[in-house]
């Protein structure tokens, strides 16, 4: 069946009970084979419902739907708490035959109130497709039959909201407000745990996808989810305290080899511990962390708490750490499974910086270095006092954070002056916009619609930068302007240290073509996308030497999903799709939680605001420049969540494997 048998979606009713459409009708794309081999026979969500299966019992459907929305209301208004249990029951013995049409008018009329009334997203939501399925679709709602008592369809309810949906981790942020909004802040700290263990780490360092996507943002701002996860975290980890993670009950005796102790690694290793595997970690530093290690600076994250949540933690769990030791240089994917390791997760990075592609460029030059190269340098003169001398004028190629990153850096390490040139926009660089004001407060100097064209050298050394000014042009696919250079407009700007923080790369020696793992033209691992296996069974990958250089929360995902994909491998010898992870593929291709208007304004609640030592003084240390959240100032801000939740219930012709 290419179109639904009826159902309403968006407002719009649709009924081809007793006469199919001519043309096929796609409400939502993908939703009618969702499950391989499985037909869809209905689909309940906030906008509606589609039935496509008239033997699909509404009654029962949307018992299934309610009793998952009663599980999920917090209990803190009558309309939803109650109001959800009562309609779940009055389903029930409707469904059942205990109870006649007689109800039909009760439940309608309640789904109706516990949607205007409810003070929360999910209240709001949850029962509104069962009112519209009253009022104009009555007539389906039936007794279960003797014959459909005797079936076993399969159903599966999700809950989500768009700030989970956007996350890449899918960590359930609603949740974790929930435990800062109570006081339970260990309870909050486990939803995160749930997912990854570098919780302070993000808390500080994430990009917020999921405030870009928080429904306040269009009302007075979203809420401050990062610094109420690093608020969390701080609690949990004051004083020095370690994470108070339980050992397994269970130790297996597969053994697994993870390939970086970045973030992907980390977290990989982490999971897998969790669920008793023996894992050892090889590095090519010295430490754990990653980029989030040598590439993010002190001030931003502090690396005793990076090493809270990665090293001590790890070896908390009976994982075995080899540092300074990199594959391809020192070992060979073959030699590990020579000794014994029965899967490997690589996930070594994008460490490499990527050059500017200009005239006289040569990487040894004196006065010429990388943002990453930059960003190791400092990260060993902070942590371990190795020398380094930044003095003079000080210049840095790029708009991202790394860019931020090396300019906020050398004003620290003592640099005359600090420029960053960048060659479109302030608004259209990709950095965090703290990060730029941050820049401005640090008076760092801006050259925006600025580009190098060469490198002036004396001696052997570069003295000076020569710059071409650029001018807008028409927008491109992605929505910014286009630039190109202005003729005649070369100029020299003197300076002492250039650095090219315009990129990074995946280091090209690291794999052989012998070892079986294919590539991408930029060198990136190529892997099932659901699955993270590589073309070399018993491999897996994932963080940036699959993505490229993306972000630490992309990581976190990665080695999250890697871990579960190798948990499976090991213990069944393959590897399946869950639902959970189709229906989140489902929300994202129809866009189902983007742009919803806040149906209810909420009473303004001014968002909180993370205090910070003042850029005079914070400019001469690398100490931590953000501090944490006051608790007053964490359950105000906590307050201010909407929980947008969102049930979303699928019915299919047979039960579900692996659905949670």
């Amino acid at each position: 069946m290419t179109y639904p048998l009826y159902g309403i979606w968006d407002g719009k009713r649709y009924d081809y009970r007793r006469k199919a459409p001519a043309e096929p009708v796609t409400v939502v794309a993908g939703l009618e084979a969702l499950m391989p081999d499985n037909p869809t026979r209905a689909f309940i969500a906030d906008r509606g419902f589609l039935v496509f299966d008239g033997g699909a019992n509404l009654a029962q459907v949307f018992l299934q739907h309610m009793t998952r929305a009663a599980q999920e209301s917090c209990g803190r208004c009558t309309p939803c708490r109650v109001g959800t249990q009562r309609l779940r029951d009055l389903l029930h013995v409707f469904a059942y035959d205990e109870a006649g049409t007689e109800v039909l008018d009760e439940m309608e009329a309640l789904a109706l109130q516990v949607t205007e009334t409810s003070l929360c997203g999910m209240g709001q939501t949850c029962a509104k497709a069962l009112w519209q399925a009253l009022r104009e679709f009555r007539d389906q709602f039936r007794p279960l039959t003797v014959a459909q008592c005797a079936q076993t369809p399969g159903h599966f309810s999700y809950t989500t909201a768009p700030c989970i949906e956007v996350c890449p981790s899918k960590v359930d942020v609603p949740k974790y407000i929930d435990g800062v909004k109570g006081g339970k802040f260990d309870y909050a700290l486990g939803v995160v745990l749930e997912k990854y263990s570098m919780a302070a780490t993000c808390g500080r360092v994430c990009v917020r996808f999921c405030e870009d996507a928080c429904r306040r943002k269009a009302v007075d701002g979203p809420v401050g989810i990062r610094m109420l996860k690093r608020y969390a975290a701080d609690v949990a980890l004051s004083g020095g305290k370690a994470l108070e993670i339980p050992l397994p009950d269970v130790r297996r005796d597969e053994r697994v080899a993870v390939i970086g102790a970045g973030p992907a690694g980390i977290t990989c290793a982490y999971k897998l511990l969790l669920d008793g595997f023996q894992v050892d970690l090889f590095d090519a530093q010295k430490s754990a962390g990653g980029m989030a290690s040598v590439g993010i600076p002190s001030y931003r994250l502090p690396k005793d708490v990076l090493k809270a949540e990665t090293e001590t933690l790890i070896r908390h769990l009976g994982g075995r750490f080899f540092f300074d030791k990199a594959l391809g240089r020192d070992f060979t994917l073959d030699e590990l499974w020579a000794q014994g390791y029965r899967a490997i997760f690589l996930g070594y990075g994008a460490s490499q910086g990527t050059l500017l592609g200009v005239k006289n460029e040569d990487p040894s030059l004196a006065g010429y270095v990388s943002g990453v190269d930059f960003l190791l340098k400092v990260h060993k003169f902070v942590e371990y006092g190795l020398p380094y001398d930044v003095t003079g004028d000080v210049v840095v190629v790029g708009g991202g954070n790394v860019a931020m990153d090396c300019v906020r850096s050398a004003k620290r390490m003592g640099a005359r002056s600090v420029h960053l040139v960048y060659r479109r926009t302030v608004e259209d660089m990709p950095a965090e916009r703290d990060e730029v004001i941050a820049c401005g407060q640090e008076g760092i100097h801006f050259h925006c619609l600025s580009n190098p064209s060469s490198l002036v050298i004396e001696n052997g050394r570069v003295v000076g930068v020569e710059l071409l000014t650029m001018r807008q042009t028409e927008l491109d696919a992605r929505g910014r302007r286009g630039v190109e250079p202005v003729p005649g407009t070369e100029h020299v700007m003197p300076c002492d240290l250039v650095v090219a923080a315009i990129g990074q790369q995946v280091d090209r020696a690291v794999l052989r073509p012998e070892d079986g793992i294919q590539l991408d033209k930029w060198h990136c691992i190529t892997v099932n996308p659901d699955t993270l296996e590589t073309t070399r069974r018993g491999v897996f990958a994932g963080g940036d030497c699959v993505l490229g250089p993306l972000t630490l929360v992309n990581a976190l995902d990665h080695g999250d999903r890697a871990a579960a994909s190798i948990r499976e491998y090991l213990l069944t010898g393959d590897v399946v799709i869950k639902p959970e992870a189709r229906m989140q593929q489902l929300l994202a291709a129809n866009k189902l939680l983007l742009d919803e208007p806040v149906a209810v304004p909420p009473s303004p609640r001014e968002r909180a605001h993370v205090p910070e030592l003042p850029a005079e003084t914070r400019v001469r240390h690398f100490k931590e420049v953000d501090g944490c959240l006051s608790k007053a100032a964490a359950y105000e801000e906590a307050k201010r969540c909407l929980r947008c939740y969102r049930v979303y219930s699928l019915s299919t012709a047979r039960p579900l494997a692996h659905a949670e």
